[in-house]
């Protein structure tokens, strides 16, 4: 575990994120031996209750006797977390866009991992780009996250990706390996099944820009790589890996027929019912 970022990059060596000998290369990795998962983030959208409330019942009702095997969450803002609970039934989980590592004290604005345990939510999001560049959220303070969500018995979809400079210098497989690096920071073996990992390109998101599923499957590849170096190959193999950035009904299926793939998370598709419920009940 006490691997400096240096000795991570040098593990990759001169292997590029996209190198073509990364793709499919461990068939014992398909999806078939992990759970998939699809989950939704509106961010800040609906804007009332009743919107939130509609929403989530609708994208409820496409979860069918007939849909994946595939566990399925939404994150949604705090104020409807309740309703949006009790819309859903038990049809799918409901958690958090975010936390505060503070449990309490004076944090305006903040939300703490106890008051959402206290009201049943049991996921939430760390490091999404828009909290690391908008908010200004480092990799110490989404590592801080990420260990109050794991200490207070809750799971964790720790989110990473490059930027499109970085993209097109050929460094996503470099800022993956220094974001899990520092983000899973003091996280054991042991815990690492309640961690999520979702690679969002962030010159995809809300661009309607896709990473091509050869492009994203070699980069979860890369990633799994990292996590093997920094724990075992066990621990690799077993997490689950998610794509994110603008995923929609037409790009979802040969995206999860990639081996490294194990789910989405869905933006802007999330607050539509039909795509997302398409998106819920993929085609592989």
């Amino acid at each position: 575990m006490k691997l400096s970022a240096i000795t991570l990059l040098s593990i990759l060596g001169s292997v590029s994120a996209f190198a073509p000998s990364l793709v499919g290369s461990r068939a014992s990795t398909h999806l078939d031996a992990r759970r998939p998962f699809i989950s939704g983030n509106w961010k800040l959208n609906p804007q009332t209750r009743d919107e939130a409330v509609s929403l989530a019942a609708d994208i409820a009702s496409k979860i069918t006797d007939d849909s994946p095997d595939a566990d399925v969450a939404l994150f949604v803002p705090y104020v409807f977390i309740e309703s949006a609970m009790s819309a859903v039934g038990n049809k799918l989980s409901v958690g958090a866009e975010g936390v505060c590592p503070q449990v309490q004290g004076a944090f305006t604005g903040a939300v703490s991992t106890t008051m959402l345990d206290s009201v049943g939510v049991k996921w939430a999001l760390a490091g999404h780009s828009e909290r690391r560049v908008i908010f200004g959220e480092a990799d110490e303070y989404i590592n801080a996250q990420c260990l109050r969500i794991i200490e207070q018995g809750m799971s964790v979809m720790l989110c990473i990706g490059e930027s499109e400079s970085e993209y097109e210098q050929n460094l996503a497989g470099s800022v993956c390996a220094v974001q899990l690096r520092k983000g899973l920071a003091g996280i054991s073996k042991e815990q690492m099944d309640r961690v999520v990992i979702a690679y969002e390109p962030v010159w995809a998101i809300g661009t309607g820009k896709v990473a091509t599923p050869e492009v994203a499957q070699s980069v979860h590849s890369t990633c799994r790589s990292i996590i093997a170096a920094m724990y075992d190959q066990e621990t690799a193999d077993s997490v689950r890996v998610l794509y994110g950035g603008s995923v929609t009904p037409e790009s979802v299926d040969e995206l999860m027929g990639q081996p490294d793939i194990d789910g989405a998370l869905v933006g802007g598709a999330s607050l539509d019912s039909e795509k997302f419920g398409r998106i819920i009940n993929f085609q592989v």
